[in-house]
Order: C-alpha cells, then sequence, then structure tokens
C-alpha cells in the first residue's frame, strides 16, 4: 500500500539531526509521499528547502498559522508569492482560525486568513487549512473565496458532525490525524468518520504532534513522525467499515490530485 501524508511538519527542530533517517522510516512504512507544512516564514523555507532536496517524495506549502497571525508580514506574503508563481509550493497554508487558545487575536487572524486566502486564488492554489473551535467565523470568511479556489482541505478536522456536515456541503476535503486513534478526545470524530465521502478523504501525521495512541508496543518517544502513518490508516478504516487497502488507495489517489502530484509514487 502507498500512503501520502498530507500534513508533515518536517520542517520542526525536532527533525533536525534525523530527517535523512525519518524518511527512510517512511518509506519503509509505505509512506511514499509527504506534503511538508509551512506554518511561518522560516517553516515555509525550510518546507521549500526539503521539497527541492526531496523531489517527487515531498512537496512544499506555505503559510502562517493563525497562532502566528501578528507576524503576518511582506516578506511571508512575497515569498508565498514567488513559491507559488514558480512552482515550489503545492498548496497555500497552513492558514486558518484557532479560538481553541487565542495566541493572536482573532481580528488579526480573521485577516491574516483572508490574506492569505487571496493569494490562493491569484495563483489557482488549493489551501491548506487550520480550525479550531473557530467554526463559525471560518466557514463565513473561506465562503467568500470558495468560488475562487480550486481545492480546500479542512487539515486535522476535530470539530463535530454539524461542522462536518457544513464543509462537506461546501466540497470540501478532510484531513484526518492520530486524532482519531485517541479514544478520550477522538470518539466523536470516530463516530462521524465515515460520513466523509471516499473522494473528500485524506490522512495526515500532522508531525511530531498527534502521536497515535493505539501504536503497539508504545513508542518511547513522543514525537510523531511520517512513518506512524499506518496506524491512522488502520482506525480510519475500521472506524469507516472499509479495508486497509480501500482508504489508502483512495486517499492516495485523492492527495494526488488535491495537491496536483504528476510523479507516480
Amino acid at each position: 500500500m502507498l500512503l501520502t501524508d498530507i500534513g508533515a511538519n518536517l520542517a520542526h527542530e525536532s527533525f533536525a539531526e534525523d530527517l535523512d533517517a525519518v524518511l527512510e522510516r517512511a518509506d519503509a512504512a509505505g509512506v511514499s509521499r509527504l506534503i511538508v507544512t509551512g506554518s511561518d516564514l522560516a517553516s515555509s523555507r525550510a518546507a521549500i528547502d526539503i521539497a527541492r532536496a526531496h523531489p517527487g517524495r515531498c512537496h512544499a506549502t506555505a503559510g502562517l498559522h493563525p497562532h502566528h497571525a501578528e507576524d503576518w508580514d511582506e516578506p511571508l506574503a512575497g515569498l508565498m508569492r514567488r513559491a507559488a508563481s514558480g512552482g515550489d509550493i503545492v498548496a497555500i497554508g497552513e492558514a486558518g482560525l484557532d479560538f481553541f487558545r487565542d495566541i493572536s487575536p482573532r481580528a488579526a487572524q480573521e485577516r491574516v486568513f483572508a490574506a492569505q486566502l487571496e493569494i490562493a486564488c491569484e495563483h489557482g492554489l488549493p489551501v491548506f487549512l487550520h480550525q479550531r473551535e473557530a467554526h463559525a467565523r471560518f466557514l463565513p470568511i473561506l465562503r467568500d473565496y470558495l468560488p475562487d479556489l480550486p481545492r480546500a482541505v479542512v487539515h486535522c478536522f476535530t470539530d463535530d458532525g454539524d461542522a462536518l456536515d457544513a464543509y462537506l456541503a461546501e466540497d470540501l476535503h478532510i484531513g484526518i490525524t492520530g486524532w482519531i486513534c485517541d479514544e478520550r478526545r477522538g470518539a466523536e470524530l470516530h463516530a462521524i468518520v465515515d460520513r466523509i465521502p471516499d473522494d473528500r478523504l485524506m490522512i495526515e501525521t500532522d508531525c511530531p504532534y498527534l502521536m497515535p495512541r493505539t501504536i503497539r508496543p508504545k513508542p518511547r518517544t513522543r514525537r510523531n513522525e511520517p512513518a506512524n502513518l499506518p496506524w491512522v490508516l488502520q482506525t480510519v478504516a475500521e472506524a469507516r467499515g472499509q479495508s486497509q487497502e480501500a482508504v489508502a488507495a483512495h486517499t492516495h489517489a485523492n492527495a494526488a490530485r488535491f495537491f496536483g502530484l504528476t510523479d507516480v509514487g
């Protein structure tokens, strides 16, 4: 089975010393493609560098996570535009709203979210989106841009059934992480993941975060990595009443279409 990890924060400092080994383990686990997330200026630059160093296997996004909304500036906007024009990225993001912690003021988050959606529309790129406890504002802002966006995925979906139905009604894709493997926090997601149509589902690790709690034997490290994606696949397949082979095939093909990937991995 071939898998695509659509959300790998490989620019995170925890991967600085052993990235090659991390990629080797991912390949051994069948994770043949990785979308490397850019969430600020530094990580967006690093994601592009990683993608250039591993063509066909790694692909980059560039964006500003809502936690960093107050850092929005022309250097980052310029990088995103240049990278989009030059074909160095496959999506804009991580972008969106996070009202769970309000690390950045909500007004700034909304302004920066809209600015990134505008860049995606200008360059015809899909968007890689973050939403946590902000659905009531997130969807109205996004709707203003959907007519001009080729595709959008709500990454690391953790919301309820009403939010899921609303996103599916707008033809959005949904990214599922190891959150679904958490019997405490992920019970509701486990119960509703079968509502996602086969052609709208993608899977991801969001590494180094969200280590699947289903991994056996229990890992000694708390750092998640792409090689653990099969554990997400296993739980998603179980919750959907499908085989792992079917879910792997659907999600891998969906990622290729969504991000416009032409490689055969």
